[in-house]
């Protein structure tokens, strides 16, 4: 019996998951989207999980202080396009000179570029500078600036303090995400004009769900 419902809680919590995940809406039209997600990266946690292991110059020593973006992602009310072109047009040299000031990896913004940057309906050029307009729009809160220490947060509390931060943003503007048990990301939601925070239902929902996650000593 135990056994029984051991496996049906399993299969329960699979099936939440599987629908907690936005669509994928590959080679949808270019620029037709309702909102965008700024995704930040705790980069301790990367680091640790993944970054380290492929020895990623993102993990050297003072190269990773705390947040560091991932991406800013074209979504729909209910999920999201991806790779709008079949091609992704190569970026210049002059885009990616741009991208390596706003992201932390040429390959990395190859990618973004490639499957989100293509759906923005802007050449690369314009996508790269709308990420760093975006994270000009965000305020780090001084508790996840750098910290030395490592912390445990609840993600509500992650939340509250971005909301301190930056006015006329709250907490169902954004999703709090973690991996085994680490700060992941913190995904924002902005408008389509990159102006103001909006709600975000789809993505709120996909926040993490755990009662506290660790925060990596930033490095």
């Amino acid at each position: 019996m135990l056994r029984r419902i051991a496996v049906f809680a399993a299969l329960l919590a699979s099936a939440v998951t599987a629908q907690a995940q936005p669509r994928e809406d590959r080679g949808a039209a270019m620029g037709e989207f309702d909102f965008y997600v700024l995704s930040l990266s705790w980069s301790a946690t990367w680091c640790q999980i993944t970054g380290e292991r492929r020895g990623a110059r993102q993990c050297d020593s003072g190269r990773n202080p705390g947040f560091v973006v991932h991406g800013l992602w074209p979504q729909y009310e209910r999920g999201y396009p991806a790779f709008c072109t079949p091609d992704g047009r190569n970026p210049s040299r002059r885009a990616m000179d741009i991208a390596e000031t706003v992201l932390p990896d040429s390959g990395l913004a190859r990618h973004q570029w490639r499957k989100h940057g293509t759906c923005s309906g802007l050449p690369p050029e314009g996508y790269f500078n709308a990420i760093g307009a975006a994270r000009a729009k965000v305020r780090i809160p001084a508790a996840l600036e750098a910290p030395r220490d490592v912390n445990r947060f609840a993600p509500l509390e992650i939340e509250r303090a971005f909301a301190e931060a930056n006015p006329g943003l709250r907490p169902d503007m954004m999703a709090v995400t973690c991996e085994r048990g680490m700060l992941e990301e913190v995904r924002i939601c902005l408008t389509k004009d990159l102006r103001s925070f909006r709600p975000c239902p789809e993505v709120d929902r996909a926040a993490c769900r755990v009662r506290e996650v660790s925060v990596p000593t930033a490095r």
